[in-house]
């Protein structure tokens, strides 16, 4: 399947094989353990690759794929959904990809990909909070943890944006320190700044 994937796709999934092995590993061979199947594939961007993961419905995953334990990121969504996930595309897929395409052209501020999120009420509160923040906007961590109703947290603000496993589309990356500092970001700290610079630009 990983051959069909490669041989459908274009030259820019090359590195294809590598990363699924060494993210996901081989495929399992018995689907019966499996309660459903999930589909993943490789997205260039102008940041560098990113995979997503998702069935017709829904996205379930959106990161770069050098991010520091996406492998962990992975388990957990197998386990979570009693999922096997095989390299291939969906519809969901398909329409993340051409979104990222105009997100980057600079001809998309929100996305519309149906989003099939995992977390504690807490770090969903964290998320949709995130979602508000307007395109071309910052908020700090202290701002944030008051937006939700709790000022005092802060830290579990930061710990709750680091698990968000949808990159760019809920947009941790436009939080950042109080006193101006751009602060941590799962992708790197070079494409928060460039996300941030991007969505900064003006007409």
């Amino acid at each position: 399947m990983i051959d069909v994937q490669l041989n459908a796709g274009s030259e820019s999934n090359s590195g294809f094989r590598d990363v699924f092995s060494k993210i996901m590993g081989a495929a399992p061979a018995n689907f019966d353990k499996y309660h459903n199947i999930l589909f993943a594939s490789w997205v260039d961007t102008p940041l560098g690759p990113m995979l997503a993961i998702a069935d017709e419905k829904a996205l379930y995953l959106l990161e770069f794929v050098d991010r520091r334990g996406l492998e962990r990121e992975v388990a957990r969504l197998c386990i979570k959904m009693k999922s096997v996930i095989i390299p291939g595309e969906t519809s969901s897929i398909c329409s993340i990809k051409k979104e990222l395409d105009a997100y980057f052209t600079g001809n998309l501020r929100t996305f519309n990909t149906h989003l099939y999120v995992l977390g504690s009420p807490f770090q969903k509160s964290v998320w949709t909070e995130l979602l508000r923040i307007p395109y071309g906007e910052t908020r700090s961590y202290l701002a944030q943890a008051i937006a939700i109703g709790k000022p005092a947290a802060c830290r579990a603000v930061a710990n709750a944006n680091g698990a968000n496993q949808f990159a760019i589309i809920i947009p941790c990356h436009r939080i950042i320190n109080s006193n101006g500092a751009l602060g941590g970001y799962g992708g790197g700290v070079h494409r928060k700044k460039w996300l941030i610079a991007h969505e900064f630009k003006r007409d």
